[in-house]
């Protein structure tokens, strides 16, 4: 009969087999968590990013920024609203303030903020259409199906504006008209990731 190992002998059997860690195993775990709750404080309040940094030594920094720019870059979201303009600034400048190379850094960030700024400008323009032509659609739907069961539609106003139908139609032609903007987004954020 074969023998029976406790869940501790299992364990320990495991934790052998995988051998030591190194010393910049145990400075990752340990201070890449420090980072990305650096960067939620720093997004959270008012809070200097770079004093904060200068705290740690040389040889842990790195670390630290590796796990605030993780959440930083986490963090960069299309504007659709003031408050995520004003989080999307703030997680910028840190990011251009934090990463080593500040040349290809810059790059990247202009073009994230060339996106932003055809997302709140032309890109305004092109939902205010589309809501428009939507509405003028579902009017014209409405229209003729009133027309068929009752014959007439003198004088009877709807306000498709107010149809859950309407309101689900709006919501599938902004995702599909922020899809664009997401996709680039996602490849400038990934850049992002790879310049350190």
């Amino acid at each position: 009969m074969a023998d029976i190992k406790s869940a501790s002998e299992i364990a320990r059997q495991k934790l052998a087999s995988i051998g030591e860690t190194t010393e910049e195993e145990r400075l990752r775990w340990q201070y890449i968590p420090r980072g990305e709750k650096l960067a939620v404080r720093y997004l959270d309040k008012k809070l200097d990013f770079t004093a904060e940094l200068a705290k740690y030594e040389a040889m842990v920094r790195r670390y630290v920024l590796a796990g605030a720019e993780k959440v930083l870059i986490a963090n960069i979201n299309l504007p659709k609203n003031e408050l995520l303009r004003s989080k999307n600034e703030k997680v910028l400048d840190a990011l251009l303030e934090v990463m080593t190379d500040k040349q290809k850094a810059k790059e990247v960030i202009d073009k994230i903020r060339h996106i932003f700024n055809h997302f709140t400008e032309q890109g305004k323009q092109q939902r205010q259409q589309a809501y428009e032509s939507l509405k003028m659609q579902f009017s014209s739907r409405l229209q003729q199906a009133v027309k068929q069961q009752i014959g007439s539609v003198n004088g009877l106003e709807i306000n498709v504006e107010n149809l859950p139908q309407f309101k689900e139609e709006w919501q599938r032609t902004l995702a599909k008209m922020d899809e664009q903007y997401i996709k680039l987004l996602g490849e400038y954020k990934q850049e992002l990731k790879d310049i350190n």
